[in-house]
């Protein structure tokens, strides 16, 4: 049963990486500051990192959803537990990535948690301690980052304002880059093309923006591009933080594997997840929530970043999908430029992910406690 619970995580880490890993980054993608790939590789890494440190950093998450203070701990501790709760979670994530459903492995392991915790002790299952370790944190967290992100937002773009810096628009022709210019004396807009350029996508994108003008020597653009990277490297590194003890509480039954084995094992999966399956959440996320310039998705990153590093340090169990899609929504929110349909199937299937996640978990748990 062990050797269950193991493929369960291994399984669950993979989903983890799919649907996850370029939540960091898809604000590049979004804005046009980057292509696929070279996001993807530096999501992966930056979550690579983000899961190794966690071993060191986030221990609190590692209790938390090893299901002790939920279910009794000889409930919490048994094999069959784990590998019911893992492969449920593990089921619910791959069907909405294969959907390009950006949703919460958090969510999927609550729902989990609380299916095959009725099986096995119904009577004994703490709700009260589900609603303030678990709900609590996952209904306010997105809510937050929408607040946080269209604040962050307006103050960025007061400074940019108060500085003089512009703006300069691409509008992108099949291979080609055309610039538009704003003519002083007419107040007319002309169009350049500039065939030397290529595109620094590899999908549909009709417009770009970058920021003209230095700042003490440096070009704005440049600079603001280099922070757009550290940002959302930032948001891999937090969110290979705080997911990975969640995925390595699964193993803790497991007396053959050494604590930091269990933290690199998750880590590799999730890397690996993430690098052969992401495309079809890196679509929704980079252009089908909102239309977005680099100084937003700067600024979505921030935000995103610093709430679930926060979290991960307190043991908050903060979904970073969550937040992350909240702060895109709050960009997308401030500038009308959101896709409220998109937005409404997002939320749905976070709706949906704890009940589906719960069935689950409790059907599988009955048919492991069947003689």
């Amino acid at each position: 049963m062990w050797i269950a619970s193991l493929l369960a995580a291994i399984m669950l880490a993979y989903a983890n990486g799919a649907n996850d890993n370029f939540k960091g980054v898809a604000t590049l993608l979004g804005s046009g500051t980057t292509n696929y790939r070279r996001a993807l590789f530096w999501a992966c890494s930056t979550t690579l990192a983000g899961s190794i440190a966690a071993a060191w950093v986030a221990q609190e998450l590692l209790d938390t959803f090893s299901g002790r203070g939920l279910v009794p701990d000889a409930i919490a501790s048994a094999p069959a537990f784990s590998a019911s709760v893992g492969l449920a979670a593990a089921a619910t994530v791959l069907l909405a990535t294969y959907l390009g459903l950006p949703i919460s492995t958090t969510h999927a392991l609550t729902g989990a948690l609380v299916g095959a915790g009725l099986i096995h002790a119904a009577n004994e299952v703490a709700f009260s301690h589900l609603g303030t370790a678990f709900v609590a944190p996952l209904l306010f967290s997105p809510l937050l980052a929408m607040i946080c992100a269209a604040a962050i937002y307006l103050i960025f773009r007061a400074c940019r304002l108060a500085l003089g810096v512009d703006k300069e628009s691409y509008l992108c022709v099949g291979r080609e880059i055309i610039r538009s210019e704003l003519l002083p004396a007419t107040g007319e807009r002309l169009f350049k093309p500039l065939p030397a350029l290529q595109p620094p996508i590899d999908s549909d994108q009709s417009c770009q923006q970058s920021y003209l003008g230095n700042f003490l020597g440096i070009p704005i653009g440049k600079a603001l591009d280099l922070l757009h990277y550290l940002s959302a490297g930032a948001v891999g590194f937090a969110r290979g933080l705080n997911d990975t003890p969640k995925i390595a509480a699964l193993l803790v039954v497991s007396s053959t594997l050494t604590p930091a084995a269990r933290y690199e094992l998750v880590a590799l999966f999730i890397a690996l997840g993430g690098w052969l399956s992401a495309r079809r959440v890196a679509e929704t996320l980079s252009h089908k929530v909102t239309a977005m310039n680099p100084g937003q998705g700067f600024s979505a990153n921030l935000v995103t970043a610093f709430l679930v590093i926060i979290a991960s340090r307190l043991g908050m169990p903060v979904s970073t999908t969550h937040v992350s899609v909240g702060a895109l929504f709050g960009i997308g929110v401030l500038s009308d430029s959101a896709n409220k349909r998109v937005i409404a199937s997002i939320v749905c299937s976070w709706v949906g992910t704890l009940p589906l996640a719960a069935v689950l978990a409790a059907i599988l748990c009955w048919a492991l406690m069947v003689p």
